[in-house]
């Protein structure tokens, strides 16, 4: 079986991605949030020039699927019109800033997202690799750990900002006026340290082969306690809402709108800012016991032209299946996209079936080869 391909870079508006069913454009959303206009327009979008489906990406970005050639162009100058477009591909390639959701108006996110976001913009900005990115999570408590980055702004138990490097747990304290400076001085530091070889490489990478970082960046950090696990319901900024395998249609995004503005998460979830009840919508989780909930899936055959097997159909029919704390992640290829990281059960697929793993990622050693068909039993057996 040949290797997945490692494109080792994101699809965006600009430079969109082709995939099974015609090409996936990225629209990466200015502090993570749509204003009820921009997510009604975005819909009606979707529908005119792609598919009419939308995903929620793991950076908490919206991408439209099945734009076509002849499309792309027109889709472009649309979100152009709404001030959702970069001056040019590397700018956008650059803007790879995800915050957490549950910001506060004042607590300093928004600012520290549009000061960074300019900076990357700047002619003089450096370049990247295509998965660089940066989580602002500045909250009393980090939420974004387990999303993928490589510089993250938290807060400290004082209140102060820190800023550090993954890999790390200890950085530079700033302000919210110092925090997109701070950050630049690290990603410069990073470019001339080494950290990018033939235009890939992340931090992580360069801080495991020992590579001492500036001495500014020496504040050490108290560890964190658990991931944090999030479940749809009401917080104090709105009302968290889930999608199944992240996906969701023009209606629905358009009928989520009507209810407020609404906030991109990591988790493959919304959230309907300043809601003060749960949403009762076709196709939308809003119970945290709800078995969809437990199951990650990505576009799979025909959507994507790795994959081996279609994934979203059965991670469907075994979801009821799968313990109330387990989490079965379904993958078309090795790669893992949909689910970089290990689940408890990861089901692989091949040319022949699918692979099952346990506790582990896609990519690792199978405890069971070639099921073809992969039935509740298997869950049940290997639970």
């Amino acid at each position: 079986m040949s290797a997945p391909v490692i494109q080792g870079w994101c699809p965006g508006a600009l430079r969109p991605m082709p995939s099974g069913d015609g090409l996936v454009v990225r629209i990466r959303l200015h502090g993570g949030r749509m204003t009820p206009d921009q997510a009604r327009r975005i819909a009606d979008l979707a529908a005119t020039h792609g598919n009419g489906l939308m995903d929620l990406s793991a950076r908490a970005n919206l991408q439209l699927r099945g734009v076509t050639p002849a499309s792309h162009g027109p889709l472009v100058a649309a979100l152009t019109d709404m001030g959702l477009i970069d001056r040019d591909a590397q700018a956008e390639a650059r803007r790879n800033v995800l915050v957490s959701p549950f910001w506060n108006e004042g607590d300093g996110t928004q600012r520290i997202a549009a000061d960074l976001a300019q900076r990357l913009a700047a002619p003089d900005a450096p370049a990247l690799p295509g998965k660089f990115g940066y989580a602002i999570d500045i909250g009393p408590a980090p939420v974004l750990r387990e999303a993928s980055a490589d510089i993250r702004v938290e807060r400290l138990a004082d209140g102060a900002l820190i800023v550090r490097a993954e890999g790390m747990e200890s950085g530079a304290r700033t302000l919210p006026e110092r925090a997109a400076e701070t950050i630049l001085r690290l990603v410069r530091w990073f470019a001339s340290s080494g950290g990018i070889c033939e235009g890939r490489g992340r931090m992580a990478g360069l801080i495991t082969r020992g590579i001492a970082a500036p001495e500014t960046f020496h504040e050490v950090c108290a560890p964190v306690a658990g991931a944090y696990q999030p479940v749809p319901g009401l917080v104090k900024t709105g009302a968290l809402v889930g999608l199944g395998f992240g996906q969701i249609d023009p209606a629905t995004l358009a009928a989520l709108a009507g209810l407020g503005p609404l906030r991109l998460t990591p988790w493959r979830m919304l959230m309907v800012e300043g809601a003060l009840r749960m949403p009762d919508l076709p196709g939308v989780l809003t119970d945290p016991s709800d078995p969809m909930l437990r199951v990650v899936a990505c576009t799979g055959a025909p959507g994507c032209l790795q994959a081996h097997q279609p994934t979203r159909d059965l991670a469907r029919r075994l979801a009821p299946h799968v313990p109330p704390d387990g989490l079965l992640h379904v993958s078309g290829c090795a790669k893992g996209c949909a689910h970089p990281g290990p689940a408890a059960l990861t089901l692989t697929a091949t040319p022949r079936g699918f692979d099952l793993i346990r506790r582990g990622a896609a990519a690792a050693a199978p405890d069971l080869t070639d099921l073809s068909p992969v039935t509740p039993a298997h869950i049940s057996k290997a639970t």
